[in-house]
């Protein structure tokens, strides 16, 4: 990669990212595909469904992990003590909660990504608290990783202590340091024999750090890489009885009162080389691998919410009179409703194909995975902050305060703040984008990279300059001039019909446009984040057009008579149809520059007289200043 012309910090920060990226698509990729303008329909057509066996394993193990939850967990009680019971947490091992996706030949459930899921969304439903508690554990915490790459030694020694209860957590970010690691701190030095490492540094809000008995731990190590040494990011499995573990301070946050998060030390900490996971400087590649299944879990965390929030809000506007009938049926609040419904089928439609895709291991789910992980975030917010206005005053009040006056405690007001974490957590909603954009280029960058960059040798210019010829004399007029409507063998309900084809047809308007942005700004579109946010948000909606229509005709196949799916799909189609418009509108038109231009100013202090008659945050009596 070729980052000449910028600072010497960001070329640091672009190389590692680069140097972390899966660089090569093994399986296909429906997203990947789409956004060069080609529509795999075969991936995701018809829609997987679950196999008897493994539905009915999933079945039986809710029936269970319900009852329990019912009886022993009180979520009001957590959000108020900001803890969940130790009693809640040694029955939820019992039932084994802790090793649900861990096999069975290691003491786990051996659950299908399907089924973790399943139960994650029952749980999300009900305490976001529990829901981090195990998702933090399994999702991106040990038993991941360790089943990705983990050696046998490693997995026979830990696999089976997760399984009986266990708790792991992963340190990756640090007080400086976020979606940065080239700024990583965290060190682990090999001692004089090489048998271990000395670790050090400090990692922030690490869930479960403060009471994982094992974790992943990210830290930078030397390696020799041609010849000269540098620092790459290594992953590492830390015992908490580990001389030199230390927590130092359990964060208290907005909403999920009842987690474990906290600031961890590590203090000349010595750990054995046996405990490198997969090679010495392959953390960052391992921590993206890991993420690629483990942001699935807020997909389906979403849509738990997603579903109780769409029950409290239709059974409050069934019930709420104003104005000589229930508020349902004001056309303002009707039209939420449905929006709501729409939603919530589409974030559970690219929930359970994308766990599908996982459990098949037939296509590379990278980026599915983070469009999942995007689009059921940002749709289970705006469907908590619907239901807050739907129930009003009361959505607002206390679960606590409503019981005492009388009242149904319904803990909308909690549900927003636990719900909120969602566009920040694996990746924020901005870093997703970017991460989705890069992706997304990568039909393009393979060959721009090499014709830019002052590390490669002439001859392979040359050959990249001709197959990019060859490969853009044929791709390009494809994408003005050759379309035609999706197979007719996907079976579609004519209802949808038009939306499939909509995203046949779109693809490869999309396609061209990034085509043309990357022409277009070249090495200056890295700083175009919002033409960038665009484009990902038009396949965002795409993707969920295209599964939202394949769901809904997988269900009508089973009932012919239920025509809910059908009319669900065609009202998201419909309002993603029109956001996508909207979206390439603002591709070439846009007030960007002078919002960036104003952005500036303030950034000099220059609008510093609209701040004037407040009183502004004092760092003397709040700690340091921000």
């Amino acid at each position: 990669m070729d980052v000449q012309g910028i600072d010497e910090s960001k070329k640091k920060s672009l190389e590692v990212a680069e140097e972390a990226r899966e660089t090569t698509w093994t399986h296909p990729s429906f997203l990947a595909q789409l956004f060069a303008g080609k529509c795999d329909w075969d991936l995701i057509f018809p829609y997987p469904e679950q196999t008897p066996e493994d539905a009915r394993k999933g079945d039986r193990f809710l029936v269970e992990l319900e009852s329990f939850l019912k009886n022993n967990l009180d979520p009001d009680e957590v959000d108020r003590t900001g803890a969940v019971p130790p009693r809640v947490i040694e029955g939820l091992a019992k039932l084994g909660c802790f090793g649900m996706k861990i096999p069975h030949k290691y003491g786990g459930l051996g659950l299908s990504q399907v089924n973790y899921n399943r139960a994650m969304a029952l749980i999300s439903s009900y305490c976001g608290s529990t829901t981090v508690w195990l998702s933090a554990h399994q999702s991106i915490g040990v038993p991941q990783p360790l089943l990705l790459v983990g050696t046998e030694p490693q997995r026979e020694k830990y696999l089976p202590l997760f399984a009986k209860g266990a708790v792991s957590a992963f340190a990756l970010t640090e007080p400086d340091v976020g979606s940065d690691p080239a700024t990583m701190k965290t060190t682990a030095v090999p001692t004089d024999n090489g048998d271990a490492y000395i670790l050090n540094g400090e990692k922030l809000w690490c869930t479960n750090g403060t009471v994982a008995d094992v974790l992943i731990v990210m830290a930078k190590t030397p390696v020799i890489d041609k010849g000269k040494e540098k620092q790459k990011v290594t992953a590492f499995i830390v015992e908490k009885t580990m001389l030199g573990f230390e927590v130092i301070h359990r964060c208290q946050f907005m909403g999920l009162k009842g987690i474990e998060n906290g600031l961890i030390r590590f203090n000349n900490m010595k750990v054995p080389k046996e405990n490198v996971l997969w090679e010495v400087g392959k953390g960052l590649k391992l921590a993206l691998m890991t993420l690629n299944t483990g942001r699935l879990t807020i997909p389906a965390a979403a849509c738990g919410a997603a579903k109780w929030c769409l029950n409290v809000s239709r059974r409050w506007a069934n019930k709420r009179e104003q104005w000589g009938s229930v508020v349902g049926k004001h056309e303002a609040i009707a039209y939420k409703l449905a929006s709501m419904a729409a939603t919530t089928f589409a974030m559970e439609s690219v929930t359970w194909l994308t766990s599908a895709l996982a459990d098949q291991k037939k296509t590379d789910i990278r980026l599915e995975a983070a469009m999942a992980k995007l689009f059921c975030s940002e749709g289970s917010w705006r469907i908590t902050d619907d239901t807050v206005q739907i129930r009003g005053g009361r959505g607002y009040e206390t679960a606590d305060s409503l019981k005492a006056r009388g009242e149904a405690g319904v803990p909308v007001e909690r549900a927003m703040r636990d719900m909120r974490i969602n566009l920040i957590i694996e990746g924020t909603s901005e870093i997703m984008r970017l991460f989705i954009a890069r992706e997304a280029m990568d039909t393009h960058l393979k060959f721009i990279f090499p014709l830019v960059s002052s590390k490669a040798s002439l001859g392979k210019k040359v050959n990249t300059f001709f197959k990019a010829m060859q490969f853009y004399l044929f791709w390009y007029p494809r994408q003005w001039f050759v379309w035609q409507k999706a197979p007719g063998k996907l079976h579609v309900p004519k209802e949808l019909k038009c939306h499939v084809d909509y995203v046949e047809k779109t693809a490869r308007k999309l396609a061209r446009n990034l085509f043309h942005v990357m022409m277009r700004y070249q090495a200056g579109l890295e700083k175009r984040q919002r033409i960038l946010f665009r484009l990902v948000n038009i396949g965002s909606d795409l993707f969920g057009i295209a599964a939202s229509c394949s769901r809904a005709a997988m269900l009508m196949g089973k009932d012919p008579n239920n025509r809910g799916p059908i009319e669900l799909a065609n009202l998201i189609s419909r309002e993603a149809e029109r956001r996508i418009n909207r979206q390439f509108h603002g591709l070439f038109l846009n007030d960007d520059k002078l919002g960036y231009r104003i952005a500036n100013d303030i950034l000099e202090n220059r609008y510093s007289w609209l701040e004037q008659g407040i009183i502004p945050f004092s760092p003397d009596k709040n700690g340091p200043d921000i």
